[in-house]
């Protein structure tokens, strides 16, 4: 029988007889290496981290080492790469978690992974809309004298996030590419004047020493610090849309992740000479997230440190539309395999985006923001106000859903290469990927153990247990629609994870 997906067309653009399966692929060609790096690390938000994450994890976790963690977990990081770089040689699919672990872990596994990627990738994007409303509405307020509540900008954001994420992918990278290089260029700027003007203690690398890196919270700092990666395993949701996705998206990984690792731990270290070792602590409570401003004032002056104001404001934007089109694309791969209606397996026309999937994030992003912007009763610099809970709570739900999807994808590289008979050709990849997995899933037990501390809450609030549990209700709600699909609709069941090899199949068996 002839599907519809199989099914030809005549294009009225160019005459050419086309394969009507292409609305359920994504346009290949779009990314090169440099598009591809760019979307990926725009991700990571490079000055938010610097000026957000680095001073909170100084100030609340008290640990001096933070340089050190960071190439700790670059080294973890990059063996979790080996494995899962050598996955996307196999398998080019818009929806990569979830479809590397059903290759290796089944169709079931497969299905619980999609709603736990879905619903992490959402909370991470939607969360910065707090932090970005707050700085936005600040902003206003000290140089144009206006007063705006957060929810605005954060609206204004969500909507040109989403007009954006209809655009050729192409066009994003582009403007990822320059807000990224930006930010990036002013970090630097601000590494060399720590490093030629370094505070009492001089040019110590006393961050780097191992002792640094004793007591309570240090698996809390983890839980901070890999959260400043979250990013670099994206590259393969972009498989589809590259030309030569079996050579770009490897190589874009390594880069990725040995850049991000070589750039925070450099960053984190200049803080600690701007400041001194001995007082870094000290000065990151006093000052918190205005750490880094704090120390460009003295060092660059005013107008630098007005632009950087502004350019932490743009480098959340670039991160927003990242988070933005890698959640568009899961959605695209889940409604192309029967995990979400079949409305979000279909492209745009004119650009090749995953339209439908686009305007789901951004419709989500609008919800979440109105509820947190009813329920706001309170100064926004008063910490239990929703504009900053939107972000922590988010933020942290959603870099545990990703720390966990990278355990489980470890554990489907060794699965998937021992059941193609592959372990002895591979085995150094499944060590790998082994080494890596136990190291991530520590680092989630940390995650879930000191979940009120990530989010600020107490030791007997709810939160500590009601926000992990929106992970955990999503990969049980996977399993179900998994098995609910292996039982009624076992065709479906079996696509999980195939993408557009699938749809290949189709046109195989009816021509």
């Amino acid at each position: 029988m002839t599907t519809d997906s199989s099914r030809t067309s005549t294009s009225a653009a160019g005459g050419i007889s086309t394969f009507k399966g292409q609305e359920r692929a994504l346009r290949a060609d779009r990314l090169g290496t440099g598009g591809l790096l760019l979307s990926v690390l725009a991700a990571t938000a490079p000055l938010m981290v610097v000026a957000g994450v680095m001073p909170t994890t100084f100030a609340v976790m008290g640990i001096v080492g933070q340089p050190l963690l960071f190439v700790l977990l670059g080294v973890v990081l990059i063996l979790f790469s080996v494995g899962y770089a050598e996955m996307s040689r196999h398998v080019h699919n818009a929806g990569a978690f979830y479809a590397y672990i059903s290759r290796g872990l089944g169709g079931t596994a497969g299905a619980s992974a999609a709603l736990v990627a879905l619903v992490a990738y959402n909370a991470l994007q939607v969360g910065i809309y707090g932090i970005f409303g707050f700085e936005v509405s600040g902003l206003l307020a000290t140089y144009a004298d206006l007063e705006i509540a957060w929810w605005l900008p954060a609206l204004v954001a969500a909507l040109a996030v989403g007009l954006l994420g209809w655009l050729k992918i192409d066009v994003n990278a582009r403007v990822l590419g320059v807000l990224l290089v930006i930010e990036v260029l002013l970090v630097v700027v601000f590494d060399v004047a720590a490093i030629a003007d370094p505070g009492k203690e001089g040019l110590s690398l006393h961050a780097f020493n191992p002792d640094t890196l004793t007591g309570a919270g240090v698996g809390t700092a983890l839980c901070f610090c890999i959260a400043a990666f979250l990013g670099f395993e994206q590259a393969p949701v972009y498989a589809e849309e590259t030309s030569r996705p079996h050579v770009l998206v490897p190589r874009v990984m390594f880069l990725a992740v040995g850049g991000v690792a070589v750039f925070f731990a450099l960053s984190s270290w200049a803080l600690t000479v701007a400041t001194g070792p001995s007082a870094i602590v000290g000065t990151s409570q006093k000052q918190s997230a205005g750490l880094l401003f704090f120390l460009t004032e003295s060092r660059l002056g005013g107008t630098f440190t007005d632009v950087l104001h502004i350019l932490f404001v743009t480098g959340m934007f670039a991160a927003l539309l990242s988070f933005h089109n890698v959640v568009a694309r899961y959605a695209f791969a889940m409604g192309r395999e029967g995990l979400l209606p079949a409305a979000f397996g279909r492209t745009s026309g004119t650009s090749g985006a995953p339209g439908t999937g686009s305007l789901l994030q951004t419709a989500v992003a609008v919800v979440v923001v109105v509820a947190f912007a009813i329920a706001d009763d309170k100064p926004a610099g008063d910490p239990t106000a929703p504009v900053l809970q939107l972000f922590t709570w988010f933020g942290n739900v959603g870099a545990l859903g990703v720390i966990v999807l990278m355990a489980a994808a470890s554990l489907s590289v060794v699965v998937f290469f021992v059941r193609r008979g592959a372990a002895g050709t591979q085995a150094w990849r499944l060590v790998t990927s082994a080494l890596s997995g136990i190291a991530l899933l520590v680092i989630a037990g940390y995650t879930v153990k000191d979940f009120e501390v990530l989010v600020g809450a107490g030791p007997d609030s709810s939160l500590s247990w009601v926000l992990p549990g929106i992970i955990g209700l999503a990969a049980l709600a996977g399993v179900v629609l998994g098995l609910v699909l292996r039982a009624r609709a076992p065709e479906k069941h079996a696509r999980i994870g195939l993408g557009n090899e699938a749809f290949q199949l189709d046109k195989a068996a009816s021509s």
